[in-house]
């Protein structure tokens, strides 16, 4: 299972930016997705969450009403929609699919490569 992240790239502050995450190997319709953030001298912490269906999402505080994580099973990507943007916002986003079919969240057992999204202010 590969999962390729892409989309990420330099914005200034309060734009927006949108990053995708597709899923080779494995098909993500029964899995849920996650994506992930780590930022220089920082520990990798959990942005967004889908559930398999798309029923359920769930956000970090920090993000809550400027990101949205969304999915498309029948291209086998999920995408995360990055708005007003600010500098904290700066880190390398992984996507992650989650270990267990119609899973809420993780854990996670596959893990992207992660693509940069920095943040000028």
């Amino acid at each position: 299972v590969q999962l390729q992240a892409s989309g990420g790239g330099l914005v200034q502050a309060g734009g927006s930016l949108r990053v995708s995450c597709e899923a080779s190997g494995r098909t993500i319709s029964f899995y849920a997705m996650g994506w992930f953030r780590q930022a220089p001298g920082k520990e990798r912490e959990s942005v967004a969450a889908i559930n398999w269906s798309g029923s359920s999402k769930h956000y970090a505080e920090s993000v809550k009403g400027r990101f949205a994580i969304s999915r498309d099973n029948a291209k086998n990507t999920v995408y995360l929609q990055m708005n007003s943007l600010k500098p904290e916002d700066t880190a390398v986003y992984y996507c992650a699919s989650g270990a267990r079919i119609g899973g809420n969240s993780g854990p996670w057992n596959y893990w992207g490569q992660g693509t940069q999204v920095t943040v000028s202010s």
